[in-house]
Parts: C-alpha cells; structure tokens; sequence
C-alpha cells in the first residue's frame, strides 16, 4: 500500500489579482500560507518517504510550510520544471476578465479550460502533460510501486493532467476539473497500483 497526496500550491499574488501566471516566479498570498499551513494539518497523519515540486516558488514555498507543519523537513525533495505550471504564453500577466472582454468569454474559456487548445505563445494541457505524465512516470509511480508515500506540491494545470490520468477522464471530463489551491487530494494505491481509494480534503 502507498499514498500519493497532491497539493495545488496556496493563493498566490496573481491568483488574488486574476492574472495568468504560468512560468513566472509570483509569491504566495497571506492567504496563500495560511491555504498552507491548513492543507499540513489535514495530512499530519501520513509519514512521507519523498516529496516533488516544480521549480516555480509559490509551489516550493508552498511545500515547505507543509513539511514544516507535519514535522517532516528531511524527507528528499526533487525538484523539477516538468512539474511546472502550464505556460500562458502571450496571455501571461493580464487580467483574465480584462483578457474575457478583448478576445471574448468563449475563447479565454476555451484557452483555460480545453485539452488542446493553447493561447498564443503558449501550452494547452495536452502539451503540459506532455512533460508531466513522463516525468510522472518515470519518477513518481517507480516510487509508489516501492510502497513509498509521495507528497506532490504543483498547480492547477500539472496536476490537472495527472488526476486525468489517475481518474481515467475524457477529454471533455477534465474541462469540467477544477483543483482549488491549498486542498489535498490522496490516493491510496495497491501494490499492483490500482488506486483503492481517494479523498479530496477539503472540509
């Protein structure tokens, strides 16, 4: 038995003004923290043998508030940009409901939301998990498989591609997924990595 909990990062700056972020290195909110500091108590119980980010601060910061909350900040932590947030490209920095009213509702959503369609200058989740499902692959379930309980502190979008997979969604399933920040979500594995169970801690 092994237990993967994967943590969108707390609010971050451009979370709270409602801009795109992707790549850029935005700080977490106050509020941000605190997300933090309450998604560490709800998992206080599970003993981690490794944890994963992404490169980007909000999610390492984000991590280590955890690590220091559940009293585990020797555990190995591998960082990589594969766990990154998706790119926004051209889109990076604006408002979104300023970017709504120039190219309109439908197309941001579409942007936002869809599989395959990317913003300008940008990645569509097809093309972030294009990266994080290998990196996932090859790192994160060899683990699982060794019975290892694995903490994940990502975004949105890296994390969107991974539940995808673990969940089995359609295309048009996982235009409907959206993964609040600072909640986690825990998947208990089998041996043979079937997942027995999961729960979304968010009460």
């Amino acid at each position: 038995m092994a237990l993967l909990v994967l943590i969108r990062h707390g609010e971050s700056q451009w979370n709270l003004e409602n801009r795109f972020t992707g790549w850029v290195d935005v700080g977490l909110t106050d509020k941000g923290r605190q997300e933090a500091r309450r998604a560490g108590e709800k998992i206080r119980h599970i003993r981690f043998d490794k944890a994963y980010t992404s490169v980007l601060q909000r999610a390492k910061d984000t991590l280590d508030i955890v690590l220091k909350i559940i009293g585990q900040e020797g555990i190995p932590i591998a960082y990589d940009q594969a766990l990154n947030e998706r790119h926004y490209g051209d889109l990076q920095g604006l408002n979104k409901a300023e970017t709504a009213e120039k190219f309109g509702k439908e197309q941001v959503h579409l942007w936002r939301r869809s599989y395959d369609v990317a913003p300008p200058g940008g990645e569509s989740l097809k093309d972030t998990a294009a990266r994080t499902l290998p990196y996932f692959r090859a790192h994160i379930l060899p683990d699982l498989r060794a019975g290892k309980n694995v903490l994940v502190s990502a975004h949105g979008n890296s994390l969107r591609s991974i539940v995808m997979e673990l969940d089995r969604l359609t295309k048009e399933q996982v235009m409907e997924l959206n993964l609040a920040t600072g909640v986690p979500i825990v998947y208990d594995f089998a041996p043979d990595l079937s997942i027995t169970s999961k729960q979304i801690l968010d009460g």
